[in-house]
C-alpha cells in the first residue's frame, strides 16, 4: 500500500442556495478526531442560529476511520453525500462540515442529498489539494561515538528530527515517511552503541 496521500492545504469554503435555504460548506485538514471535535465546536458557536451542522470525516488509510453525520437532517441525507465528495476526490485526513440555514421551504430527501453534495463539492473545488506522505516515528538512544553515523543515517533517508536529548547520553525521535522506516530501522541497528526504543 502507498504510503502517499491526497489531502488539502489549507481551509476552504463553498456554498450553495435551494429554495431560500443556505448551505455554508467548509473544509479543512485534520490530523485526528480531537481536531475534528475542536473544529465543530468552534463552527457551532460561530452560526449558533443554524438549523444543522451536518459533517463527514476520514482520517488515516483506508476507509477504517471515517464518520458521517446528519444532525436531524434524514437519515443517510446529509453525512453520506458529504463523504461521497471525500472520497470521490481521492482525499483523507480531511473534514468538511456543511451548515445549513433553513429557508422556510421543505427540500425533500433527493433535494437535501442535492444541496449536500454539491456544498461540499464547491469547498472541494476552492480547495488546494496537496500530496502527503503517511510518517513513522522512531525513537533511537546512542552514545557520542556513534554521533555522525546516526545523523549521516537520518539525512539519508530524508528523517524530521521531533526532539533531541543530548544529556549523558543521547536519545532522539524522529519522523519518516513509513516506505523508509524499516529501511531505516534496520541501518540503524547495525550501528555499534545505538538502541532502538519501543514506540
Amino acid at each position: 500500500m502507498s504510503d502517499t496521500y491526497k489531502t488539502i492545504r489549507q481551509p476552504s469554503d463553498g456554498l450553495y442556495k435551494s429554495k431560500g435555504s443556505r448551505f455554508i460548506a467548509r473544509a479543512y485538514p485534520v490530523e485526528s478526531v480531537d481536531e475534528v471535535k475542536d473544529i465543530l465546536a468552534a463552527l457551532r458557536k460561530e452560526f449558533h442560529d443554524a438549523r444543522h451542522h451536518c459533517y463527514a470525516y476520514r482520517i488515516g488509510k483506508g476507509d477504517t476511520c471515517y464518520r458521517v453525520n446528519d444532525d436531524g437532517e434524514p437519515a443517510n441525507s446529509a453525512g453520506k453525500p458529504i463523504l461521497g465528495q471525500i472520497q470521490s476526490y481521492e482525499l483523507t485526513n480531511v473534514l468538511i462540515v456543511v451548515i445549513r440555514y433553513f429557508g422556510g421551504i421543505l427540500l425533500g430527501v433527493g433535494g437535501l442529498i442535492t444541496s449536500y453534495r454539491t456544498a461540499a463539492k464547491e469547498s472541494l473545488q476552492t480547495a488546494i489539494i496537496i500530496e502527503k506522505t503517511f510518517n513513522t516515528r522512531i525513537s533511537i538512544a546512542f552514545q557520542y561515538p556513534a554521533m555522525n553515523e546516526v545523523m549521516h543515517l537520518i539525512k539519508d533517508s530524508k528523517a524530521e528530527i521531533i526532539s533531541q536529548d543530548f544529556a549523558i547520553d543521547c536519545k532522539m525521535t524522529v519522523q519518516v515517511r513509513e516506505g523508509a522506516a524499516e529501511g531505516l530501522v534496520g541501518q540503524l541497528g547495525r550501528v555499534e552503541m545505538v538502541k532502538i526504543l519501543p514506540a
